[in-house]
């Protein structure tokens, strides 16, 4: 049976990075690596140290779980590991975020996550593991990011809580919550920041590095979640201790001071 790991979102930043990492830490004989751009996957095939099998879908479109399931069952797989790296965030006001573009968000980095993981499930054995890539934001309400944060703090909750319900099975779900991580995340999410409503990041982090710090936290550790960097982890705690309200006016406060916001696009 061969044993394979799937990466969605692969095409360029942290999902490219774990395509580009994963043969450190779990041994396949495949990655199967998923995105929209064919293109993005066919040169990162070529980059990779294990054989990679381009399957381009779009994952907003539930078709793209039928052919999944489809090739799943042809193949059936020994799944050791799936990163769901796929989602996308939108900056500004609300109201110059398309309605069309928000529901885009919830679908991508909630709906096609579950949808995804679902899929996988069957196929994993005890000592299988999924990595949900998430976000600093899912741990407190983010105006401005609104929708895009309301949609990691799902992803939070669903993985703690799913990692719990998988311990019988000997498999082991984690997410992962960077903060500020430079990749093409900034193009997509800043196109609607025109009155530049976030502007202020404190701390900017290269992908391969969280990318590894995910992973040996996944292999290494017995955390549910996991976070790179002391800045950020001393956040997280933060964020636990202060009243959420306290938080957003800290948070709106940072805004009107810009920092590292240039060349981010």
């Amino acid at each position: 049976m061969k044993r394979i790991a799937i990466v969605t979102g692969a095409s360029s930043g942290m999902g490219r990075e774990f395509v580009l990492q994963l043969s450190q830490w779990v041994q396949v004989d495949e990655i199967w690596a998923i995105a929209r751009r064919e293109d993005a996957l066919q040169s990162l095939a070529e980059e990779a140290a294990v054989p990679v099998r381009p399957v381009p879908l779009d994952l907003c479109s539930p078709e793209s779980f039928e052919r999944l399931q489809t090739l799943l069952n042809e193949e059936s797989p020994h799944i050791c590991l799936l990163v769901n790296a796929a989602g996308f965030g939108k900056f500004g006001d609300h109201s110059r975020i398309p309605p069309a573009e928000e529901y885009r968000m919830i679908d991508l980095n909630c709906k096609a996550l579950v949808a995804v993981t679902r899929l996988c499930l069957p196929y994993m054995r005890p000592g299988s593991h999924v990595l949900q890539l998430d976000s600093l934001s899912a741990f407190q309400p983010v105006p401005y990011i609104t929708t895009y944060g309301a949609t990691k703090a799902f992803v939070l909750s669903y993985s703690r809580g799913m990692n719990r319900e998988l311990r019988g099975r000997g498999i082991r779900m984690m997410a992962m919550n960077p903060g500020w991580v430079k990749t093409e995340f900034f193009y997509h999410a800043l196109q609607t920041n025109q009155g530049s409503e976030v502007q202020y990041y404190n701390h900017l982090y290269e992908a391969k590095d969280v990318v590894a710090t995910g992973l040996k936290d996944l292999y290494r550790t017995k955390k549910d979640y996991s976070v790179h960097g002391l800045p950020i982890k001393f956040q997280v705690l933060l964020v636990k201790l202060v009243p959420h309200r306290f938080v957003m006016d800290i948070w709106l406060q940072q805004q009107k001071k810009p920092k590292n916001n240039k060349n981010l696009l």
